[in-house]
């Protein structure tokens, strides 16, 4: 290792001061953000809030301080589907009923996975990998698919929003604290007893999520008002019955697509990753890894037929909250501060610059001669931002950016789909194409 000696140091000083622009950048940081002297006017030239391709969706919804963007979001696309149906202007499904499931799901999926480890010294890598992550917030599609089956869904009125609910980060810290002592626990008991602890602890972690979140309904009134203005009212229906009948949605039709651009996932082949899931003999997670041409058709066919789209990005990445903006050319950081930062989407990946964090929804394309331009999403962040709640991404920022979508199996080729019936490659907890479950 070589240390930086005092004649280099000296000479970075010297050099520094003899920077004009370098002085000029630094007093105008004393007063304002990185990302404003960096700005690129241009780069809201070049996407203003149109769309060739626009399907008609509703207000957005607002997930406040949580993590389950991938639960807002799929509700989002299912709800539009039952909107259409029974010809509702506004309508949104219980985030609350799906996430008390998964919450529970996560403790039980968790200590599972932890008893398989168990026997391994506390320095191995996946029982470490295990105790680090816990239990979070975070999920994939073929989660939400895995609970819509098991529990069903039900209405937002069914089961409303409780500040817990919304504000997760102290209840998220208990059940991994009681969670994470269960590891020590079974770790000590004979393995004949680690049963009776885990069902123990499932008890304790149920009261804790129905403190916070309340209890799900058994049964429910489903009320709403037609676009005629006419009511109407159905009692006594269950949520595996209003997943049943009123969605009438068979969730195995959709696949996830993915883009990776790295070695070690050649494209036209199925992954999956170990575990990363919620529910015990639920869906399995699995990816079919296509090249971003191929991605990007099938995605447009959807939304084309009026379909949106669930998906999933690194939206930490050169996005502007309130003019609604994620563009990779909107702020010139390599001009601001002379620095070479261009890396390519397998560059990303590999050195974790870049991973899942966040789901949204397309619900909108510019083609131009049949090639896109922008998209339009709707986020889960609330109506006071962006365009009321929606957004734009430049097709640039969506080639580097987004990573995985769900998309009905009609849109893929015959090619593709005799792919989704091969056994899946199965990467390590750790891969970046788990992490929008953490």
């Amino acid at each position: 290792m070589k240390p930086i000696e005092i004649d280099e140091l000296k000479q970075l000083q010297e050099e520094y001061r003899k920077n004009d622009k370098a002085r000029v950048v630094r007093n105008a940081l004393t007063t304002t953000s990185i990302t404003s002297i960096s700005n690129v006017l241009e780069a809201q030239e070049a996407n203003p809030f149109f769309f060739s391709v626009e399907v008609p969706t509703m207000k957005v919804t607002n997930q406040l301080q949580s993590g389950r963007c991938w639960i807002f979001s799929s509700m989002n696309v299912l709800r539009e589907i039952i909107a259409k149906k029974y010809k509702i202007d506004q309508f949104e499904l219980s985030q609350n009923y799906v996430a008390f499931y998964d919450k529970l799901e996560k403790c039980n999926w968790f200590m599972n996975c932890v008893l398989e480890q168990i026997d391994q010294p506390y320095d191995d890598r996946t029982l470490q990998w295990l105790l680090d992550n816990g239990v979070g917030d975070g999920g994939q599609w073929d989660m939400v698919v895995s609970l819509v089956k098991k529990y069903g869904i039900c209405p937002k009125t069914a089961m409303p929003e409780t500040y817990q609910s919304s504000h997760t980060h102290d209840m998220n810290g208990l059940l991994n604290k009681r969670l994470r002592k269960f590891a020590s626990e079974a770790k000590a008991l004979k393995p004949e007893k680690r049963e009776e602890l885990r069902t123990k602890v499932l008890a304790e972690c149920y009261t804790l999520i129905a403190d916070c979140f309340g209890l799900p309904p058994k049964s429910f009134t489903f009320e709403y008002v037609d676009s005629k203005k006419k009511y109407h009212s159905v009692s006594d229906v269950t949520p595996k019955e209003f997943y049943e009948k009123y969605l009438g949605e068979d969730l195995d039709r959709y696949a996830v697509i993915i883009n990776a651009p790295t070695e070690d996932k050649p494209y036209h082949k199925m992954y999956s990753v170990k575990y990363i899931g919620n529910v015990v003999s639920g869906n399995e997670i699995r990816y079919l890894n296509l090249p971003m041409n191929e991605f990007k058709k099938a995605v447009i066919a959807q939304l084309k037929d009026g379909k949106p789209v669930w998906f999933g990005c690194d939206c930490a990445k050169d996005g502007n909250r309130q003019s609604g903006l994620w563009d990779d050319q909107q702020f010139d950081y390599e001009h601001t501060f002379d620095m070479d930062l261009s890396m390519t989407k397998e560059e990303m990946l590999n050195t974790r610059y870049s991973a899942m964090n966040h789901a949204m929804v397309l619900t909108g394309v510019n083609l131009v001669k049949g090639k896109p331009t922008r998209w339009k999403i709707e986020n889960s962040w609330g109506d006071k931002v962006a365009h009321e709640g929606y957004y734009i991404a430049s097709d640039s920022w969506f080639e580097q950016y987004v990573y995985e979508a769900a998309v009905d199996r009609e849109y893929l080729t015959g090619a593709q789909q005799k792919v989704l019936k091969q056994k899946v490659k199965l990467l390590d907890p750790w891969d970046p194409f788990g992490t929008l479950a953490d």
